[in-house]
């Protein structure tokens, strides 16, 4: 609600300043916001300096007489105001107050617009008599070429809107269609036009601004448009007055006992739509635009917001066009046909036309071919030419310079979506500024955001924003962009870890890199670490496997080792691996053996939990070996570490002997902590060999051991409780076991480790089972271990799956 207001007040305030300026009241009022921002130089922000600079621009547009110029600074100035306002600038609401005090009477727009027009300047009133029309009222709107589908909500919407048009109308109605390039927004308005013909008796007018740009340049000529909507009621050209707002008077009066509807087609400014709305009460005005034109609010319009299809939509369109029976046949391929294509119907037309014409070509190839980004423009083009780009290009030439090559930067940025920090990381830039962009795109339709406020493109957007980067950003831009994403993301991450497990084993030393920066998971209110890093996992993917197509190999497998702290806690098994492999793999492209080890020791992890042993096999012994070159004893010590875990499941003896190694030579590099983690693991392996009261002791010392450290690991020392639980169940003491596991299991779901919650549970179900056991908490302990292996997507989901339908077998049962 606060960026709506925000939004009104921008665009009252600039309005009113463009008013003023064509008044005598232009040199008090100049004179008035000078003075303001002189007074608040002291405390001036940058954001401040930028709205001065806007008020400037304005001013230097006014004396040029160049009414493109004008247009351009004005949009600036409100774009500078409305995010002022949202940064609740004292400076920003002093103008906005300011300017609203000044506003002179009898500016305002629709006062007197009934009236027959009498011109500012000379009193001469104009009373033109209407052309007979030849042929009846005016029917401009092209029909459309194919058969409409879809929309039907959209459709009862302005259906409801134009249901006073049947009755005694007392308004004007005034819808802006707005929505992404390409969404459809120009064949709705011409079909609703259609269909509504009948309730709109004196005419349906067509103005397509896009061919207004293409001739009079950019922003389109809206005196034109006047001046053709004039024509089409009749008033001869001789008569037609020479300026904009003589000719708005005139279309005004014109149409004040009329009931038409307008048709505004792919308009970017609201002074387009404003001087077209007709007096007549029960007509309609249906502006189409990429932008929201949300400054239209103050005049009463109403956005209708279309949205790309759905892929049910999408395929009813297909088939429309292709035949129910060829989609049909290949329904995979037809839904990936419609993923790629984005929802947007323009290209769902393309990708059909192409079907139609070219009959040996399958959905799948044609999936095929769209699932290369590179190729997907082209191929969405038929006979040379290309409706998809078109669209693309057209919304794109309405950019400034400088908003162009944002654009094309962001569309660079690995992963699906990002936040204002991104995109400032993205462009080199401040977070303002990188918001001011973000603003545009968003206004524009070219960016969709979230509640969380992240932004992402639309999939053929991104493309489009790809395709223009690479034709005019320098050739090393791209990896520019890149490194400074993963350098952010690696600082955030690197935090992130630290903030979660502080103590834990690291190859890299990125002190420098964070030294100066803020910590977010520090601040007061700040995101918590592994909430964060959840969030954000898709994107980290996306960008670790950027980092390898640009030869950014350190940082790549530092942010590698940084994000495996999410998946210690939350095991998504298969991002998990695929981050270390590209960890390990850019460790060894960067020649840095301790990195690896510590990279392909980690990536044994996963290996085992998804059952490919022999490849774990074979990472440990390459972490070894990687480990004893580098000459580090912590590294080496931990690399024994995952070898005996690895042993356990295999060879018990070879197991404990790679756990005494690593006690060794944690105690011999100083490592108290690495120390009581390895006798942790040196007492499970002593337990699954059967020598249970040796492990009892062990354990119960390593636990000790990890809560005395001086940042005692409450996580660790949890696990060993679990070890403690089941060896003394190993020793026949299950009384005492049970209350000890559900101890650890309460423990380690309040650490998030919900992967070790899972296993401490599993061993209370197996106890529970048993015969004579108590069943009482069975079904829960199952269930909840079986959600939390299904989100690891662990292979045991299915077996714990059948012991929970066998646990619940009795509940189902009816009574004899």
């Amino acid at each position: 609600m606060a960026i709506e207001v925000a939004a009104i007040a921008a665009s009252g305030a600039t309005s009113t300043l463009v008013g003023l300026a064509v008044t005598e009241a232009w040199t008090r009022t100049r004179a008035l916001v000078t003075r303001l921002f002189s007074r608040r130089q002291d405390d001036a922000t940058a954001g401040d300096q930028q709205l001065q600079s806007a008020v400037e621009e304005l001013a230097a547009a006014f004396q040029s007489e160049d009414p493109h110029s004008l247009g351009d600074a004005a949009d600036r100035l409100r774009r500078r105001l409305r995010h002022s306002l949202r940064e609740e600038s004292p400076v920003a609401g002093e103008l906005v107050s300011l300017l609203r005090d000044l506003d002179p009477e009898g500016e305002r727009e629709g006062a007197g617009a009934a009236a027959p027009f009498v011109t500012a300047s000379t009193g001469i009133s104009y009373d033109v008599p209407a052309a007979p029309r030849p042929g009846g009222p005016p029917s401009q709107v092209p029909v459309l070429r194919t058969r409409f589908v879809n929309r039907t909500a959209e459709i009862t919407d302005l259906d409801g809107s134009s249901a006073g048009a049947t009755a005694v109308a007392s308004h004007v109605d005034v819808r802006v269609l707005a929505g992404p390039p390409g969404v459809g927004k120009s064949a709705l308005a011409r079909h609703w036009a259609h269909t509504m013909r009948e309730h709109f008796p004196d005419g349906r007018l067509y103005v397509d601004f896009a061919a207004l740009r293409d001739r009079a340049g950019a922003g389109g000529d809206v005196t034109d448009a006047v001046g053709h909507c004039l024509r089409s009621l009749g008033v001869d050209d001789s008569l037609l007055p020479p300026s904009l707002a003589e000719r708005t008077a005139l279309f005004r009066s014109r149409t004040a006992d009329l009931r038409v509807l307008l048709v505004l087609d792919d308009v970017t400014s609201p002074a387009q739509v404003r001087a077209l709305v007709p007096q007549g009460p029960g007509s309609t005005v249906l502006a189409t635009s990429t932008a929201r034109l949300g400054e239209l609010a103050l005049d009463g319009a109403r956005p209708l917001p279309l949205e790309p299809f759905t892929r049910e939509a999408a395929l009813l369109l297909l088939a429309d066009r292709c035949g129910e029976d060829r989609i049909a046949a290949e329904p995979e391929a037809a839904c990936r046909v419609a993923d790629l294509c984005s929802g947007l119907p323009v290209a769902l037309q393309v990708a059909a036309a192409r079907l139609v014409n070219e009959r040996r070509l399958t959905l799948a190839s044609l999936a095929a071919e769209l699932a290369d980004d590179k190729r997907r423009l082209s191929a969405l083009s038929v006979g040379g030419e290309s409706p998809v780009t078109a669209v693309l290009d057209a919304s794109y030439r309405q950019l400034s310079p400088e908003l162009a090559h944002g654009y094309r930067l962001l569309g660079w940025v690995p992963g699906h979506c990002f936040d204002a920090a991104t995109a400032a990381a993205a462009l080199g830039s401040d977070v303002a500024a990188a918001q001011l962009l973000l603003d545009v795109l968003e206004d524009m339709s070219l960016l969709e955001t979230a509640e969380d406020r992240r932004y992402r493109f639309h999939g053929l957007v991104r493309v489009h924003a790809r395709e223009r980067a690479a034709a005019e950003e320098p050739a090393d831009a791209e990896g520019a962009v890149v490194r400074r994403v993963l350098t952010h993301y690696l600082a955030l991450t690197a935090f992130a870890d630290r903030s979660v497990r502080a103590d834990r084993t690291r190859a890299a030393d990125l002190r420098p890199l964070l030294a100066g920066r803020a910590d977010p998971f520090a601040a007061h209110a700040g995101p918590r670490p592994l909430d964060w890093l959840a969030a954000e996992r898709a994107n980290i993917m996306a960008v670790l496997r950027a980092a390898g197509a640009h030869r950014l190999y350190t940082p790549g497998w530092q942010l590698a080792e940084c994000f495996t702290v999410l998946f210690l806690h939350h095991r998504h098994l298969g991002d998990w691996k695929e981050s270390l492999e590209l960890g390990a793999g850019y460790a060894r492209s960067a020649v840095a053996p301790a990195a690896e080890a510590r990279l392909r020791s980690l990536l044994s992890r996963p290996l085992m939990d998804l059952g490919e042993h022999e490849r774990a096999e074979r990472e440990l012994t390459a972490a070894l070996a990687c480990a004893e070159v580098s000459g580090d004893l912590v590294l080496l010590a931990s690399a024994l570490e995952f070898s005996g875990r690895y042993w356990d499941r295999f060879d018990p003896a070879r197991a404990i002997a790679a756990y005494r190694r690593s006690m060794e030579l944690n105690l011999r590099a100083g490592e108290a902590r690495g120390a009581a983690i390895a006798a942790f693991f040196l007492g499970r392996a002593e337990d699954a060999s059967g020598d249970f009261t040796r492990a009892l002791a062990t354990l119960r010392q390593a636990r000790t051991d990890l809560l005395a450290l001086p940042s005692p690991d409450h996580r660790m020392a949890a696990r060993a409780t679990a070890a403690l639980g089941r060896c003394l169940d190993h020793l026949g003491r299950t009384g005492e076991a049970v209350p000890v596991l559900r101890e650890a299991a309460r423990s380690l779901e309040d650490l998030e480790a919900y992967a070790y919650e899972a296993e401490a549970l599993v061993d209370l179900a197996a106890i529970a089972e048993r015969p004579g056991g108590d069943r009482s908490r069975l079904r829960d302990d199952l269930a909840r271990a079986l959600a939390i292996h299904k989100d690891m997507e662990s292979p045991l989901t299915g077996e714990l799956a059948e012991r929970l339908r066998a646990a619940e077998e009795p509940r189902r049962s009816p009574p004899e």
